[in-house]
């Protein structure tokens, strides 16, 4: 890759993940795994890494929407539990999953999510 594209990976990448965050919640994390492969980062660390970009961008987000009144902390205070049990596992089994499969997986999850989207 030239460098002078290279520079401009990670800000323009970031942009897009915001924006994305923003718009679709922690969906912003699928825009942030490529731009971190991008990067130079091998399979299994852009998918840890991007759950450090997507927190804060995802604690920024949820501060907007719970100000503004789109949100009420408690619609989503029920799903706060089991999500961190989901997280914890998700971490755990991380770096026991070959790379192959870690990328078989994320894209089967993107094209269900955007089968699912394009038929409601």
């Amino acid at each position: 890759m030239k460098a002078g594209l290279k520079k401009w990976i990670l800000p323009l990448g970031g942009v897009l993940t915001g924006f994305l965050n923003g718009l679709f919640g922690a969906g912003g994390g699928m825009s942030a795994v490529p731009v971190l492969k991008a990067s130079g980062l091998d399979t299994n660390s852009a998918h840890a890494n991007s759950v450090a970009v997507i927190v804060p961008l995802s604690a920024f987000s949820a501060t907007l929407y719970l100000l503004n009144g789109t949100v009420k902390f408690s619609d989503a205070l029920p799903y706060i539990p089991s999500g961190l049990i989901g997280s914890a596992v998700g971490a755990f089994l991380l770096h026991r999953i070959p790379s192959k499969w870690l990328r078989r997986i994320f894209g089967g999850f993107v094209l269900w999510a955007g089968v699912r989207l394009l038929l409601k």
